[in-house]
């Protein structure tokens, strides 16, 4: 019987979560859903320099609002833990010197300034730039001294140096390097914390990991992986290296090119079901090459087989079309709910429900995100601002003539609506001659602010009885 399939998404608590690894969590996540098996949240916290105060608090917040559940993982726990690196160094100890009895890994007493020097003499040889192996031939005795003296230390693998490795991967297929390019590779830093490489090879076995589905800027780091799986005599999992994300001008996607964090993208008004349908084509394509997708229906299509070699654009505009349609598409309830942060935000007394509920179904389809929400509802909650322009328009004699027949016939009505609203527009054109533009632009601006918006029965609707015949009042001279 075939063991059950392991897969882990394992980011670093860096800063915020990237839309790259957004992509890999998702790809992890799919993956597991179609073949039913588990995934795994690892936090890869052994860099301590580099550890940002609440970032796991964050990427975890984040992984739930985009509704990407794993099976085990810091929070929730699981029979392979402590799924953060940082609480299992004696394990990494352990097989660190598994190694050096092995005499697959060696003590490197190189100092900082050793290693600059070293690397200013390649640079001045034209040589590449990487570790040249001085301590592989230290003997054992200069070694037994410098550990009795505590100097400091990291522990290097002990990389073949001729020779090449050779592995499958199921996006790049056969891949092959030469072992002359690959560095000794830090395995235990001068802290006593591991390196990625050595945490994730042994955690990866121990927790049973099946398939590692990972960023193809790691596909030059498997030799590494490799020589330390064959040491161990470990059966290695199953590769799969995505393609990058670039910009639109085909340079690498990074955080360095303005907001690129999913956090700042939920803030923006993007909605978590269009971040997820967006990323998952950012180097996927399904058998019909559709494009919108829910969660569900990505979880019984996806396969690894279909993504791409290359990278994939990260296309702004496609991503704000697609937020459209969600907005749009969605349970107008779930929008309201969405949209709150951003009403309250902008100061909206939004206590009356039934208000809040019409203005969410005229805004949703004027937009492409969230943010822009406000705009379309400021009119029905704060008094209008009319420019000079504007002013020629409402100051007209014909809208003046406009203004009063509304402010004299709306009064008769108990209710407003559609078809007493488009009878009375009927009448102005009866009764005051006024037809087309002359008569939409100038009432749409009096109560909305704008020639261009909605429906006018619904903005009447929306604003009630009293508020429109209070705007009409306002403007006759």
């Amino acid at each position: 019987m075939e063991s059950e399939i392991r897969v882990r998404f394992a980011p670093s608590p860096t800063g915020y979560l990237h839309v790259g690894s957004l992509r890999t969590a998702l790809y992890n996540y799919l993956y597991a859903r179609k073949v039913k098996g588990k995934f795994i949240l690892r936090i890869e916290d052994t860099d301590q320099t580099r550890y940002v105060e609440d970032a796991v608090e964050n990427l975890i917040k984040t992984l739930h609002e985009v509704g990407l559940k794993y099976d085990e993982g810091p929070d929730i726990g699981g029979n392979y833990g402590p799924y953060f690196q940082s609480q299992r160094t004696k394990i990494y100890k352990k097989y660190a010197d598994e190694l050096i009895e092995k005499d697959a890994a060696y003590f490197c007493f190189c100092t900082p300034e050793d290693l600059d020097n070293m690397r200013e003499e390649q640079i001045a040889k034209g040589e590449d730039t990487r570790y040249d192996g001085r301590c592989r031939k230290l003997l054992k005795e200069d070694i037994q001294k410098k550990l009795a003296e505590n100097k400091p230390y990291v522990i290097r693998a002990k990389i073949p140096d001729e020779g090449e490795v050779v592995f499958f991967d199921i996006v790049r297929e056969k891949v092959s390097i030469m072992w002359e390019t690959v560095d000794d590779q830090i395995l235990i830093k001068s802290d006593g914390f591991p390196t990625y490489h050595l945490a994730n090879v042994v955690d990866d076995h121990l927790m049973k990991i099946t398939h590692v589905i990972r960023g193809e800027e790691w596909l030059s780091s498997v030799p590494k992986h490799l020589f330390l799986y064959n040491t161990f005599g470990w059966k290695p999992p199953k590769m799969c290296h995505l393609p990058l994300l670039l910009n639109p001008d085909k340079s690498k996607l990074s955080k360095r090119q303005g907001d690129v964090a999913v956090e700042d993208f939920l803030k923006k008004g993007y909605l978590p079901e269009t971040l997820l349908n967006f990323v998952v084509l950012l180097g996927w394509h399904s058998k019909s090459d559709e494009e919108l997708y829910s969660l569900e229906e990505l979880e019984k299509e996806f396969s690894l087989k279909r993504i791409n070699k290359s990278g994939s654009v990260f296309d702004i505009e496609k991503l704000n079309w697609m937020n459209g349609h969600y907005l749009r598409e969605l349970e107008s309830g779930y929008i309201a709910i969405k949209a709150r942060p951003f009403f309250i935000e902008a100061g909206f007394d939004i206590s009356d429900n039934e208000k809040y509920l019409k203005i969410i179904e005229v805004a949703r389809n004027r937009i492409s995100t969230l943010a822009e929400i406000t705009e379309v509802a400021t009119p029905f909650y704060v008094a209008i601002k009319y420019s000079e322009e504007d002013r020629q328009i409402i100051d007209d004699e014909n809208s003046q003539r406009l203004f009063s027949f509304w402010l004299e016939n709306m009064q008769s009505l108990d209710v407003i609506t559609e078809d007493n609203i488009n009878r009375l527009l009927k009448q102005s054109t009866d009764e005051l001659g006024i037809k087309g533009k002359d008569l939409y632009f100038p009432l749409r601006l009096a109560l909305f602010g704008s020639v261009h918006g909605p429906e006018l029965p619904t903005i009447m609707d929306i604003l009630g009885k009293e508020k429109t015949l209070e705007r009409f009042e306002k403007l006759i001279n």
